[in-house]
């Protein structure tokens, strides 16, 4: 036995702990920059608190999903405002471009020269700035990991930067602050956090310690997902999510991914499609297609048992067979109405090259096993 894990240096989860922010960002500095996501006014009480911890705060935005081009427009914001921390405020959108900020704002040169596939993923010269991590939504886990996420549009493909010193020096989890999320955001979300569980529990690369995580976030995240979509005022709910999102960022960011997260990346740089419906459309197919392959090529894998316990924890039933995981998640995509692919532009002549590109994808290699380009082909066309 022999693993790895690293995460945050600090995490606060809790109804009520954004109060804390104005002392936690005062312990790093006196100048803070916030990121924030489409709708900064939402960020009104954080700047608020900050400001009456005597934190000179400036603002910076971004629309949707962040590029390149807003990493490059954070950082000159951040030493505009002579910032000495990143507060990261907002879905994982916001929380991925804070931690590129960061990153970038303390490191020279070129942002191409630490960007991975499109640039030369050189490693960072210096240590990302600070970084405190709010979630708005439960479902990246951004807040625990060591990447962010960029789009580059010219590319048409999502890239990460990556370092170990990007692990934000603070999450900061307030399930009050997902309180007011909609439905349809809430179904989305909460099936990226759902995929960030599975995926690392039946990864090639699991382990004990991420195993527990996953194990405790899909009882609480099956049980309450269903509830949050229906019920957004269940905070109950609101912070059984809340915690399985931040589970299947610990397990992620230490056990990898696997063929769903393959495809979502070149998937959303290719459309203009929200991750989290992009996992939930592709999740069903791609746990159908490996326990296929998985009976079929490697009938004594371990993964095969992490399969049909996964079914009796979904399903809660003891007695559940291990194709009732992909009829149940099925099930929940069909409830929350979760769009097909093809909604995005996705056509069936595109899957060679979305096959093509998802085949190079780091977290493709962490699948349990390798698909081939047939059964990954079987699983686009059945999610369009």
């Amino acid at each position: 036995m022999k693993f790895e894990f690293a995460t945050a240096q600090r995490i606060l989860f809790g109804e009520g702990t954004l109060n804390e922010i104005g002392a936690l960002a005062l312990g790093f500095g006196q100048r803070a920059l916030v990121v924030t996501g489409a709708h900064p006014a939402r960020a009104q009480r954080l700047l608020t608190l900050l400001a009456a911890s005597g934190v000179d705060a400036s603002l910076f935005s971004v629309a949707g999903e962040p590029t390149v081009a807003d990493a490059v427009a954070g950082v000159e914001a951040a030493h505009a405002a002579g910032a000495e921390v990143i507060v990261a405020f907002g879905g994982g959108s916001a929380l991925d471009a804070g931690k590129a900020i960061g990153a970038l704002a303390a490191n020279s040169g070129d942002v191409f020269n630490y960007l991975e596939v499109i640039g030369k993923a050189q490693p960072l010269q210096n240590p990302s700035l600070p970084v405190i991590a709010t979630p708005t939504t439960a479902g990246t886990g951004s807040e625990v990991t060591r990447n962010a996420v960029l789009s580059s549009p010219e590319h048409r493909v999502k890239v990460s930067v990556r370092s170990p010193s990007m692990l934000p020096r603070v999450a900061l989890v307030d399930p009050e602050l997902t309180y007011s999320v909609p439905a349809s955001v809430t179904a989305a979300t909460g099936m990226d956090a759902l995929t960030q569980l599975i995926e690392p529990f039946v990864s090639s690369r699991a382990n004990l310690l991420t195993d527990a995580f996953c194990r405790d976030g899909l009882r609480h995240a099956a049980r309450a997902l269903p509830r949050a979509v229906q019920q957004g005022d269940d905070r109950e709910a609101r912070r059984d999510m809340a915690f399985a999102s931040l589970c299947g960022g610990l397990a992620l960011a230490n056990a990898g991914l696997g063929a769903v997260h393959g495809f979502a990346g070149p998937l959303g740089g290719m459309y203009d499609a929200p991750h989290g419906a992009v996992c939930a459309v592709l999740l069903p197919g791609v746990v159908a297609a490996n326990v296929r392959a998985l009976r079929t090529r490697a009938a004594d894998h371990p993964a095969l048992l992490r399969y049909a316990e996964l079914a009796e924890i979904l399903t809660g039933n003891p007695d559940a067979t291990i194709d009732d995981a992909s009829v149940w998640l099925q099930s929940l995509v069909a409830a929350f109405e979760i769009p097909p692919l093809s909604r995005y532009g996705f056509r069936a002549s595109d899957a060679a090259d979305v096959v093509a590109r998802a085949r190079a994808a780091s977290s493709m290699k962490a699948n349990p096993l390798v698909l081939s380009d047939e059964e990954l082909t079987a699983i686009l066309l059945a999610a369009a």
